[in-house]
């Protein structure tokens, strides 16, 4: 069992940056994909970055290319998204998410279908 609490949203400036934190209890964490999701209002949940199990390759949305980077450590079961450069249409819940396979399975990440686990969520604003 794995279960995701996320941290760290809040209101930012358009151009600021915002950390964001999941903390995952289960030993099974190590083993597994991490991720980001989000969903803005009335619109569709998205895919924002995944991890592998080993930190050692990432995947990430066009949208949020060169400004979001993702990280784990897994002494402290946690996965982190560093977000610069924000902009208001960033504004989004932004869930964590925990796929079984440790490698990224591009499509289902891409399609957000077949997470394992994920958190409740944690509301990112930026105001312009």
């Amino acid at each position: 069992q794995v279960q995701l609490v996320e941290s760290g949203g809040g209101l930012v400036q358009a151009g600021g940056s915002l950390r964001l934190s999941c903390a995952a209890s289960g030993r099974a964490f190590r083993t597994y994909a991490m991720g980001w999701f989000r969903q803005a209002p009335g619109k569709e949940r998205e895919f924002v970055v995944a991890i592998s199990w080993s930190g050692g390759n990432t995947y990430s949305a066009d949208s949020v290319k060169g400004r979001f980077t993702i990280s784990r450590d897994g002494a402290k079961n946690t996965v982190s998204l560093q977000m610069n450069s924000l902009k208001p249409e960033d504004t989004a819940v932004y869930y964590c998410a925990a796929h079984y396979s440790g490698d990224i399975e591009y499509d289902i990440w891409a399609r957000g279908y077949g997470m394992d686990y994920w958190g409740k969520g944690t509301l990112v604003t930026v105001s312009s």
